[in-house]
């Protein structure tokens, strides 16, 4: 009896491990992805920002938060918003090349998702 019980709590825990799991991946800043305190109001300010290539308007909308924020600045900007209209219109690969430009860029992982691999920039 005991034995059946324990495989039976095992299955649980295995079960409920792979449907959490994906839920708690961290946010990886992919091109034209939402992050994870997008609500629809922040993102009318953001487009705004975009729009009106207003980076004070864009950087008290992000708080410091991120390392995004650690990159784009007053200067920078308004390549960041061009890479962000890039993205919008479905042109990933552009908005990749500046984004990289800009260093924001998440590099290729090479491995087989153990960990092993290595971050090439």
């Amino acid at each position: 009896m005991n034995k059946k019980k324990i495989a039976l709590s095992i299955t649980a825990l295995v079960l409920a491990g792979s449907v959490l799991a994906p839920a708690v991946q961290a946010y990886r800043g992919e091109v034209g992805l939402p992050g994870p305190n997008c609500t629809p109001e922040r993102q009318e300010l953001m487009l705004q920002a975009f729009d009106n290539n207003d980076y004070n308007a864009w950087k008290e909308q992000m708080q410091g938060k991120g390392r995004v924020t650690q990159v784009v600045n007053q200067d920078n900007f308004s390549r960041f918003a061009e890479a962000h209209k890039l993205a919008q219109e479905g042109k990933t690969d552009e908005a990749k090349a500046i984004r990289a430009e800009l260093g924001l860029d998440q590099g290729q992982k090479r491995g087989n998702g153990n960990g092993s691999g290595r971050w090439n920039r």
